[in-house]
């Protein structure tokens, strides 16, 4: 029997990267899984080759009305949801000179806005002994040059793990976080830096992490995978750093 036989998830960005990898883990451990993204075409594609127990809708992590409407199809489905993996986030590269308003307001409704509705929304649907799971990023606690505003919505979600643990543990939900360190997935393709100046930086990144190379979406999957399941029954308002040492050494 799967670690997350008979679990029913939503993994929000679920279409690519780590929401994608997840969501192959998730199915692996006997979920049946849910994935949102924002583009239909990569959402269809996606269910297409995850196969299995998979429902894809399109919906906005950053609207609380589209992130309603997936619960409440699996409230329709289901009754109960088991597993939150609140994955979907946007990561531009921005000086504090070249960050405008516009792209502040952006970064903080997907990667903070979005992450506290998608787990107000769903309290209803959240049974005892579930589960939610926030990507945070080694950067929540680590200051990098052009990851200002970026670093501040990941040390705000890892803020929300605590404040929400506190509140939902005594209903037996346990919230934690997940902090990638630098990975190889098209997020990393879409920071808005030109392709020599994304190869230069992930060259410049490598270099301070300890192990030596970015991590995969794959291995960052095995920890949500461990983070949803009963294994960590005891694990409540943790952070998890998967980062080969980046933030820790």
């Amino acid at each position: 029997m799967g670690r997350l036989e008979n679990k029913i998830a939503v993994i929000t960005g679920g279409n690519s990267g780590i929401g994608f990898a997840t969501a192959q883990r998730f199915l692996e451990e006997g979920a049946t899984v849910y994935i949102t993204g924002r583009d239909a075409g990569r959402l269809e594609e996606a269910k297409k080759k995850l196969g299995g127990k998979v429902t894809a809708m399109k919906a906005d992590a950053a609207s609380p009305a589209e992130m309603q409407a997936v619960y409440d199809r699996v409230k329709k489905d289901h009754d109960k949801l088991d597993v939150l993996f609140l994955n979907a986030g946007v990561a531009p590269v921005a000086p504090i000179e070249a960050t405008t308003e516009q792209l502040y307001d952006d970064l903080f409704a997907t990667n903070v806005k979005g992450v506290f509705f998608g787990v107000q929304k769903a309290l209803p649907l959240l049974a005892t002994g579930s589960s939610v799971v926030i990507n945070s990023s080694t950067v929540n606690s680590k200051g990098m040059p052009g990851f200002v505003a970026y670093a501040a919505t990941k040390a705000a979600v890892r803020s929300f793990a605590r404040g929400m643990s506190a509140e939902l543990a005594p209903k037996g939900i346990r919230v934690n976080t997940v902090s990638p360190g630098p990975i190889g997935t098209p997020l990393w393709g879409k920071t808005g830096l030109n392709e020599e100046q994304t190869k230069h930086a992930g060259e410049g990144i490598a270099k301070q992490v300890p192990a030596g190379r970015f991590g995969t979406d794959r291995e960052i999957a095995d920890a949500v995978v461990y983070l949803a399941s009963d294994e960590s029954k005891y694990v409540v308002g943790a952070d998890l750093y998967v980062d080969g040492g980046m933030g820790q050494v």
